[in-house]
Parts: C-alpha cells; sequence; structure tokens
C-alpha cells in the first residue's frame, strides 16, 4: 500500500472523541457551535477543544476543527478572534466550506493545513485542482462523486488528499445544502442548526378542507424525504483503488455506542484492505463485518449513495429498521470511591455507565477495543458506589454507574449490548 490509509471519526463530545480514539481511529473532526455544522448536541467550548485534541495527539491521532459553516456577516467579526484563540491548540487541519472563510484564515494563520468541506461539493478535477493550485491539502469530496469520478480527480490531482464519507446519515439535499428547516422552523442547516425535518412524518391536506389524510407507507408512517444512510463498507477495496485515503464516519450528534461500533469494525476493515489478502477472502470478511452495521446498529436501511453512478442515489424505501440489540452500558476506569466486589481467582471486577435498561442474566455482549466482542453471564450487578446487590438497573440519563464479575478485563470505554427478548421492553 503506497499511502497511509486514515480512519476518521466524527466527536461531539469529549468522550465520543475518547471512545473512538479507543476503537482504532486515525483521526477526530470537532468543531465549536458558533462555527461548525452541528449547533447542537455538540459540547465543545476552547476549553474542552483544547482537551479533545491534546488527547488525539497524547494517542498518536490527527484533530480536525471544523469551521464548516457558510458564514454571514455576524460570524466573520468574531472568527479571527477565534482564529487566533484556536491556532495555540494546534489542530493538525481546519474543514472549511466557506471561501470567505478561507481568506481569514489565510490572512490570521497563513501555514494552516485546510481540509475543503463537503459542503463545497467538489465534483470535478477542475474544481479539484482550483482548490489545490489556492493551498488547500485535501478535498472532502461532494458526496454525490461516483467511483470513477473519484479516479478521474485523483489522477488529475495528483498530491492532494481525498477524503469520502463512508458512513452514516444522509441528507436529502443536494450536499447537505437544505432549506427545510429554516422554512419550517427557523433553524438554519448551513449554519449547523437543522432541526432534521427529512425525518419527520408528513400528512395530506386536501386543497380548501380541514381534513388530514394520512399516507400509510409502512407501520411508522410515510416518510417522503427520509433517506437511507450511508454504508461503504464493501466497497473500500475500490475506494482506495480510485485513490481516496481518508474514510469519513458521519455521526457527531450518534451515540458512544454508535461510536465505538461503527469506528471499531471500519478500523478492522481497512485493516483487513490493508493486508494483503487474497480478493475473494478479503470480500468475504468485508461481508461479514457489515453484518455487525447491519444487525446490531439501529439505522434507515443501507444504501451505497451515489458511488456506483447517480441512478444508484439515495433511497426512501424504509424509515426506521428495528434492532434486536440496544445499547445498554460504556465500561468505566475505576474510581478510588467504587465498591469492589468479593471475586475468584481468575476473575475481573469491570464498572459501566448504565445506559437503557440492563437486566440479570439478559443476553449481553461487550465490545471491546479492536473489536474484540465478548459474551459474559452475568448474574448480578452492584451499585458501584453502595455496593448493593442489583438484579435490573436503569439509565436514567446515563447516571448510574454499576460493578460486575466478569472472566476477563474490560478496558474502558468498552460498550455493552443487550439482546431484547420483547421489544416491549425497549422504551
Amino acid at each position: 500500500m503506497s499511502k497511509k490509509l486514515e480512519l476518521l471519526v466524527p466527536a461531539g463530545n469529549l468522550l465520543k472523541l475518547q471512545t473512538g480514539v479507543a476503537f482504532g481511529a486515525d483521526a477526530v473532526y470537532l468543531g465549536v457551535p458558533d462555527f461548525s455544522l452541528r449547533a447542537r448536541a455538540n459540547d465543545f467550548n476552547l476549553k474542552t477543544l483544547a482537551a479533545g485534541i491534546k488527547y488525539a495527539h497524547d494517542h498518536g491521532l490527527r484533530a480536525y476543527v471544523t469551521l464548516n459553516i457558510f458564514a454571514k456577516e455576524e460570524h466573520l467579526e468574531r472568527l479571527p478572534e477565534f482564529i487566533k484563540k484556536l491556532r495555540p491548540l494546534n489542530p493538525d487541519a481546519l474543514i472549511i466550506s466557506d471561501p470567505g472563510i478561507i481568506f481569514l484564515v489565510k490572512k490570521e494563520w497563513p501555514e494552516a493545513f485546510i481540509h475543503l468541506s463537503t459542503q463545497a461539493n467538489c465534483t470535478n478535477s477542475a474544481a479539484a485542482k482550483f482548490w489545490q493550485e489556492l493551498g488547500l491539502s485535501r478535498i472532502i469530496l461532494a458526496r454525490e462523486v461516483s467511483l470513477s469520478e473519484i479516479k478521474a480527480i485523483s489522477q488529475a490531482a495528483p498530491g492532494l488528499e481525498l477524503e469520502y464519507f463512508v458512513h452514516g446519515a444522509m441528507c436529502m439535499a443536494y450536499s447537505g445544502r437544505c432549506f427545510l428547516s429554516q422554512q419550517l422552523t427557523g433553524r438554519s442547516a448551513n449554519l449547523g442548526d437543522c432541526a432534521q425535518p427529512c425525518r419527520w412524518q408528513y400528512q395530506l391536506k386536501p386543497l380548501g378542507h380541514e381534513t388530514e389524510f394520512e399516507v400509510l407507507q409502512e407501520s411508522e408512517g410515510s416518510y417522503f424525504l427520509n433517506s437511507q444512510d450511508l454504508c461503504l463498507i464493501e466497497q473500500l477495496p475500490e475506494l482506495i483503488a480510485a485513490g481516496v485515503t481518508s474514510f469519513k464516519i458521519e455521526g457527531r450528534a450518534k451515540s458512544v455506542y454508535y461510536e465505538a461500533v461503527v469506528s471499531g469494525v471500519y478500523a478492522q476493515a481497512l485493516k483487513y484492505c490493508q493486508a494483503a489478502l487474497p480478493l475473494a477472502e478479503l470480500k468475504e470478511k468485508l461481508k461479514n463485518l457489515k453484518k455487525e452495521l447491519v444487525e446490531k446498529l439501529t439505522h434507515r436501511g443501507y444504501t451505497s449513495g451515489f458511488l456506483l453512478g447517480e441512478r444508484a442515489g439515495q433511497t426512501i424505501e424504509r424509515t426506521r429498521l428495528d434492532c434486536d440489540w440496544e445499547f445498554c452500558g460504556q465500561a468505566l476506569a475505576p474510581a478510588p470511591e467504587y465498591f469492589v466486589p468479593k471475586t475468584k481467582l481468575g476473575q475481573f471486577v469491570a464498572y459501566f455507565r448504565v445506559h437503557n435498561t440492563w437486566l440479570a442474566n439478559d443476553q449481553v455482549e461487550i465490545v471491546r477495543p479492536l473489536y474484540k466482542v465478548l459474551q459474559p453471564k452475568i448474574r448480578n450487578f452492584y451499585d458501584a458506589l453502595s455496593g448493593e446487590p442489583l438484579i435490573e438497573v436503569h439509565g436514567g440519563g446515563g447516571s448510574r454507574s454499576i460493578a460486575v464479575i466478569l472472566e476477563e478485563p474490560i478496558p474502558e470505554f468498552s460498550v455493552a449490548r443487550r439482546f431484547l427478548k420483547t421489544r416491549t421492553e425497549k422504551k
């Protein structure tokens, strides 16, 4: 493999960043709400941004900061001061879509590495060369670009790094440039505040009448605009051959469980892609890894997006597929105040922050970094602080912590999921 490949994962907060690091990422992307296309579900400010970048660097990863809004005058007024404060934090690159922001960054921080955001919808080799000549080091290609077009761009702009989204939610607007949210709620998607109206359920109302009719599509109702999720794990070898070197996961607003599973699966997939395996064996391994994404995560059905051509495109055949597994906890580092239950030889104590319901004797899988899955039998839990024996625990906002006894040690940031015997258990 002539070029080093990079798995780039989202970081909506410090815990998600740490989880992505533990599960095999090579780089993380993060940003503050003011200048990032994640104004909500984003816990970073300058102080925590500094902590996140330092954590990534301390673990040998790169950290890219998003400045990818389409800026208005009010943003330009605040931007120079923010850049001055950001510069000492030493991010590895800035992700930008707006030419005005690029101009101001180059003025305030000439040596900064700049990656062109997918929002700038670079779809051809002439555009790629234009941005390359302006000094940008990487293009995050538009999601509408096909495999053959990626290859043409790579050949036309040697030395330019190419990044491509390989997994996550898809927007029904071109390169994410959507006005629905602004029109219906006053929250602008282009300023990072999308209300996701494409995920809403809609009804028909006859012109001039108040009666509303529901157009049935599935048991959940009708979702005219709700795209399937992107999943390109089986196309990784083709993307590598076409010239992509950075493989991006969408999901700064998703859970730590999503972060762990998707990061872990794609990290393993890229290892297989670089292991010089026979093609048939590689394809079989990628197919098996995809089963994890299909069976162990909630998703809207998967699509290959536009990678295989415009006719493939995005589809809206399904809305949300039920998953037989539910995230129930994430492993914590031991703390001095935690209760330590008695163990026998060969047993280990692990601590978890509880998410959702977790019942004793549930069929459970614990996913550890390097995507090693343990299937323990857990008879009971202990409250991590009081030591009270428990047979059932609930998340309560993720504040409840428990101790369990296992046959193998569990690293911090591992995630636990339980098999749902009945769907009535789901909240």
